[in-house]
């Protein structure tokens, strides 16, 4: 099976090194699958002829926000909107998360709340049964811009007081989660360390790290459910 990896962004060059590009990452978070993966990097112009030029998709990360007056994020959006036309698996995280909501009809800003960093709790909405259960999920975040108002369709799967819409499912072809699953520890921890002072203060940055102890299992849940979208 073959998986499309719309790369949004990728590391910098101080964690690019080390940890790989996001695309790399989201691969690696997957090696234990016998998927297939081609990478194209939209956020530099570069998008598959068609939407059915792989089995099923995977939007990643980004520095960028998707209300940005940026010259890939029309086409990005436009190609969004044909894999669900054709009901193929989608997965978006973080920024994917974001753009997924916006193509198809949802609103994204800055949140007034501010930053999420560090580990997010999440609670199951409880509306119906999870794909990854009913207990509480800790997952990395790194995030000012919120899913704010949902499109048609979708379906709140887990949120906090933070970020109400933090897991979404489009029926049962696209999945979204706002946090990180592909991120682990030590690249969480060098991340705030070089986003600090630029984007957050240092004792944002201190909090966030100290967090980052409370976390859990629930990445794992995460990702076997993202194998099961991208498998159907």
């Amino acid at each position: 099976m073959k998986i499309g990896i719309l790369a949004a962004g990728s590391n910098e060059a101080a964690l690019l090194a080390q940890y790989g590009s996001f695309a790399q990452m989201t691969e690696r978070m997957l090696s234990h699958t016998a998927f297939r993966f081609q990478t194209w990097n939209v956020y530099l112009g570069e998008f598959p002829d068609s939407a059915d030029q792989c089995d099923g998709w995977i939007i990643t990360g980004s520095p960028a926000s998707v209300y940005e007056s940026l010259p890939w994020i029309r086409p990005l959006e436009q190609l969004i909107r044909d894999i669900d036309r054709l009901k193929q698996p989608l997965v978006g995280i973080c920024f994917g998360h974001q753009i997924i909501a916006q193509a198809l009809g949802g609103t994204v800003e800055k949140a007034a709340v501010g930053w999420g960093l560090g580990i997010g709790h999440y609670q199951p909405t409880g509306v119906t049964e999870t794909p990854f259960g009913r207990d509480d999920l800790y997952l990395h975040i790194i995030h000012q811009d919120q899913v704010i108002s949902l499109p048609e369709g979708a379906e709140v799967l887990a949120g906090s007081v933070f970020c109400p819409n933090a897991i979404l499912s489009y029926g049962c072809s696209i999945f979204t989660v706002q946090a990180h699953p592909e991120f682990g520890v030590d690249y969480m921890q060098d991340l705030l360390a070089a986003i600090t002072p630029e984007y957050i203060t240092q004792e944002e940055a201190e909090q966030a790290i100290a967090s980052l102890s409370e976390q859990r299992a629930s990445a794992e849940r995460v990702v076997e459910n993202i194998v099961s979208v991208l498998s159907a």
